[in-house]
């Protein structure tokens, strides 16, 4: 959430960051609440000014008569406080409605645009592989070497779910564990977290749990939600806290099981693994001063380079425009690994990170103390280190030989056991 104060003096600022991300918020209604608010607390801060001085009133040596005017004064007071509490209460709630429809403001070189066909490509490792045959996608792939059930899975679970099978498991084991050493080489603590999150957690990290347009799966009657990524629960960590400067950057990396409703056209229409209701993923997650947060940032985006560089996949790097960054992000870089059975190839999303600077850290009320003793709020930023799901594509996709094998990349080979996943006999 954005400060209030900074709506108020950059409304013309905040009202073209709206447009640019082709949302819809009332960044008027905002400032138009903030300073009702404010003339209430004034309001209020007059009647308790009131009060106390009724009360010092009340010590001195009084007539009966004196007294009694004091003592309904006083009431009267009382209740005149009451009514302009209840009606700050309201504002306030209104007001914190009104901001959180609010995105952050975006970075001044994200490029503007509506939609994922606006990126800008700002860097490409490998090329596209050319086959000298016709390449399967990894839904045939994992029919036929007997690796992906779909069928299964949709009847047990239903549409978009799956079952992983024989040489997949491993892959998908090798997978987390190959980035996990990544992680550690460049000091992130590890986590298992939970798979449910309070709804207060995901609003404060930015997720809409419930609506229409929600992508999140939520429990009923209990105010919890399957999380979508470890974001939420990495970023709901340290809620309510004030951090030491001298522990920043505290850099986290967490393994989750992803839950999301793909409720849109572009879950619905997508095949196999890409776009499914449920996932294992790695994800990276940074607390920090405001002033390290870019240069985290880059660093961020540079491992997972790294993690793609090291699978030996074909990928590109695309500068998200404001009409895809979401609500939270400030800035975000996605990775997109070349998918030869996508639409008869073509690149698909894999990772993405963002710096949300401190849009997050408001709504949860993360802070550090500063070296002049204020409490400042932090940086968040997030990053995927692997979505297993879509990491499988790009594998079994680009690895695939004219034999109908498929060959393991070379860094996964220790952690599978094996360097080729044959046909099934």
């Amino acid at each position: 959430m954005l400060d209030y104060r900074f709506i108020k003096d950059n409304l013309e600022a905040v009202k073209a960051n709206i447009a640019a991300r082709n949302m819809k918020a009332d960044a008027d209604a905002v400032v138009a609440l903030f300073d009702r608010r404010t003339a209430l607390v004034t309001s209020l801060q007059v009647l308790q000014t009131k009060r106390n001085d009724n009360a010092k009133s009340m010590k001195g040596k009084l007539s009966d008569d004196e007294r009694k005017r004091l003592i309904d004064e006083g009431k009267a007071i009382k209740d005149d406080i009451a009514r302009a509490e209840a009606e700050l209460a309201q504002a306030e709630a209104e007001l914190e409605t009104a901001g959180r429809q609010i995105p952050n403001m975006a970075h001044p070189e994200a490029p503007v645009g509506k939609e994922d066909k606006d990126n800008t490509e700002v860097a490409r490792f490998g090329e596209p592989k050319k086959f000298s045959f016709e390449a399967k996608d990894h839904v045939q792939l994992g029919e036929e070497l007997d690796l992906i059930d779909f069928e299964a899975g949709t009847k047990v679970s239903g549409t978009k779910f799956y079952y992983l099978k024989n040489e997949a498991v491993f892959l998908e084991q090798a997978l987390v564990m190959y980035g996990l050493n990544t992680l550690r080489k460049h000091g992130f603590t590890p986590f298992i977290t939970p798979d449910v999150a309070k709804e207060e957690i995901l609003y404060g990290i930015g997720f809409n749990p419930r609506g229409s347009e929600s992508n999140i799966y939520t429990i009923e009657e209990e105010g919890t939600c399957l999380v979508a990524t470890a974001e939420i629960t990495l970023g709901g960590y340290h809620k309510d806290e004030i951090l030491p400067k001298e522990r920043l950057p505290l850099k986290y990396c967490g393994i989750s099981h992803c839950f999301r409703r793909e409720a849109g056209a572009a879950g619905q229409f997508s095949k196999g693994l890409y776009r499914v209701h449920q996932f294992t993923k790695l994800e990276m997650f940074v607390y920090c001063t405001p002033e390290e947060s870019d240069r985290i940032h880059e660093e961020l985006r540079k491992i997972e380079e790294e993690i793609f560089v090291g699978l030996g996949l074909p990928f590109r790097v695309v500068d998200t425009c404001t009409g895809d960054l979401g609500a939270p992000a400030y800035r975000k870089w996605d990775l997109e690994a070349w998918m030869p059975g996508r639409n008869g190839g073509e690149w698909g999303e894999v990772t993405s990170t963002s710096n949300c600077t401190d849009f997050q850290s408001r709504r949860l009320n993360v802070r550090y103390k500063d070296d002049d003793g204020k409490n400042r709020y932090v940086h968040m930023l997030n990053g995927t280190a692997i979505a297993i799901s879509r990491a499988l594509v790009a594998v079994l996709e680009n690895y695939q030989e004219a034999d109908g094998t498929i060959r393991i990349p070379e860094a996964l080979v220790p952690l599978c056991g094996f360097d080729r996943i044959q046909p099934k006999k």
